[in-house]
């Protein structure tokens, strides 16, 4: 059975070389503990979790999956032990505030620990994962008798969390919600309803499970400036904060799904169940998203984190797997066949999925330190400061979530491919790794959405172009810097045209919108894709720079890690880049090619 390993010598390259994480910890208040030592402790211990532990669980858990009987979810062989050591090691409170008895550490850290658990075992990392949404939802926006409750056992482990908010009506149209609450005397609520595609919704790991759940009032408006925000506990606490008796909320059924077999998706059925309101009235979209921005990069992960294991996997069987002999020439005389890491069409493979999963991994990174920024002003009571991280993080997160989705998908395609007919038996498990990455391009948003809401929300409507502006301003000043580097000039020419391009395309795009408003959703996804590719490009511009530097100048790393960067970098600009080209195209292409086929006329049958 393959193992996981985690890519710790590349994960400090990008903290500790290209973004220099040391030196932005210490201008955090959180970042006091966050030293060098500490980080790099941490990052080997969770290293050592991640392969030792959740790694083991990763194939045998989908073989087994989840089950329901008698409404209680029992989760697969294993992984109550292995949450329970979690919960030991302090993880789920490792950026927690230190007054819920948190460790204070900088939001990237809790990144950086989910991208290596999601990489090891993405269905058990999402149990703990939707937790933090449920604790960050709790934490901005309820009130002191609720932070006490309920912020304290989640922190620990002992209970966990959900954020329930689509239903069977809805998709992603979440002015569409029917869940009703009704007042109650005590200042409590009834809701009732049913949501569905709810992780986590319900299992036997923690002892009580905490459900933040978008409702309406019943004299709320329609639509999406009418629902409000309820915390309604499958346990009710007690007096004393443990657990108390059993609220009417349950789950009706499991999702049969595609993959991620052993997380348990539910649907949920509120009866009545008692709920509490947290935040303002018909305010809970609000409150619900006040965070997605920093949701969406954990989303991004699940592209990098299987294209990692893919890549990994799928590396090892071509250096083992012998086939035919290289064009070249004999590589391996002696053996029967030379290994397949020797052809030419192979190393196509695994270098791109090598630069989408190292890609990426920087582009998440480089995230990161703006939602520690955007994170420590909500702490200070900043708005002002709030809202500028927050301005620069959501121009970043639809590309990150839509693009890394969408190439994480293609590099564990490319990885089965390796493997051959081999890749698509279970036992060699690269088809899981498919299965389990197929949904990451449509939760917390379909590409399709993340796109509308780059190109539409983000640059049109609220910026009119000036967050492609700001964004390519600052790619381009970078690439400047490195004209005069022989090496990195051709890389950095490239960079800078693609800026002024980038400009150029926003700015035809935005007035042919103005006589035709489809054109705004006919361009999206090609819009979405070509940032993508030019975002990627900047940041492994940014790594080829470091690597360069490091050969002339001498590094931690061997000179043969800093020399495959700057391969990697050639191989990403010559191979992968010019699909950008495509994309700027198709988004100018008429929407007329779209849109003159009645939908009556698109298929004739009978």
């Amino acid at each position: 059975m393959p193992v996981y390993k985690a890519p710790l010598r590349d994960m400090k390259f990008l903290l500790n070389d290209v973004f220099d994480y040391p030196r932005h910890y210490q201008t955090l208040a959180s970042g006091e503990n966050a030293t060098p030592d500490i980080v790099d402790a941490i990052l080997s211990e969770c290293g050592r979790f991640c392969e030792e532990v959740l790694s083991p669980l990763y194939q045998s858990g989908d073989e087994e999956g989840c089950h329901l009987e008698n409404g209680e979810v029992i989760t697969p062989k294993g992984y109550k032990e292995a949450y329970e050591q979690y919960v030991m090691g302090g993880w789920q409170g490792l950026s927690a505030p230190e007054e819920f008895g948190g460790q204070g550490l900088p939001a990237s850290m809790g990144l950086l620990k989910q991208e290596m658990m999601g990489t090891a075992n993405w269905s058990f990392s999402m149990y703990p994962g939707l937790s933090l949404g449920a604790m960050n939802t709790i934490y901005l926006h309820g009130d002191e008798q609720q932070q006490q409750t309920y912020l304290a056992p989640l922190t620990e482990g002992r209970w966990g969390g959900t954020m329930c908010l689509t239903e069977p009506q809805c998709g992603t149209d979440l002015g569409q919600v029917k869940t009703r609450a009704e007042p109650q005397a005590d200042g409590s609520y009834k809701l009732t309803g049913t949501k569905i595609f709810i992780s986590s919704g319900e299992h036997d790991l923690t002892e009580n499970i905490v459900h933040i759940v978008l409702a309406r009032l019943p004299d709320a408006p329609k639509g999406t400036k009418g629902i409000s925000l309820f915390i309604v506990p499958k346990f009710l606490p007690d007096a004393q904060g443990g657990v108390g008796e059993r609220n009417a909320v349950s789950c009706g059924a499991l999702e049969k799904k595609m993959g991620i077999k052993a997380s348990a998706t539910c649907v949920m059925n509120f009866d009545g169940a008692a709920g509490y309101l947290i935040g303002p009235e018909n305010q809970g979209l609000e409150c619900m998203f006040t965070f997605m921005n920093t949701a969406r990069i954990g989303t991004a992960i699940q592209g990098v984190g299987p294209a990692e294991l893919s890549y990994q996997w799928a590396l090892d069987y071509a250096k083992e797997r012998r086939s035919m002999r290289a064009l070249s020439g004999k590589k391996e005389p002696d053996e029967v066949a030379d290994s397949l890491i020797h052809h030419a069409d192979v190393r196509r493979m695994l270098l791109t999925q090598k630069a989408i999963a190292e890609g990426g991994r920087s582009m998440l990174y480089y995230a990161a330190k703006i939602a520690d920024h955007m994170v420590e002003a909500h702490t200070a009571g900043d708005t002002a400061k709030v809202e500028k991280y927050d301005d620069k993080l959501g121009f970043l997160t639809p590309i990150l979530k839509g693009f890394l989705t969408e190439l994480g998908c293609e590099a564990t395609n490319l990885g089965m491919q390796v493997f051959g007919g081999h890749g698509y038996i279970r036992e060699h498990g690269m088809e899981q790794i498919v299965r389990d990455t197929r949904i990451a391009t449509l939760y917390e948003g379909t590409t399709g959405i993340q796109a509308l809401d780059l190109l539409g929300r983000k640059v049109l409507l609220m910026t009119q172009g000036g967050a492609v502006r700001e964004f390519t301003l600052k790619v381009a000043n970078f690439a400047r810097k490195h004209l005069t580097n022989k090496q990195l000039r051709p890389m950095a020419v490239e960079l800078l045209k693609l800026t002024a391009q980038w400009n150029l395309l926003t700015v035809r795009v935005m007035l042919a919108a103005r006589k035709d408003r489809d054109v705004v959703s006919a361009a999206a996804n090609d819009f979405l894709m070509y940032s993508g590719y030019v975002t990627m490009a900047y940041m492994w511009l940014r790594q080829a720079a470091v690597a360069s530097d490091k050969l002339e100048n001498g590094g931690a790393e061997s000179d043969a890690f800093y020399r495959t960067k700057l391969a990697t970098a050639e191989f990403y600009y010559e191979r992968l880049l010019p699909r950008a080209q495509a994309h700027a195209t198709s988004m100018l292409s008429p929407t007329r090619n779209l849109m003159q086929v009645a939908p009556e006329e698109m298929a004739f049958t009978g």
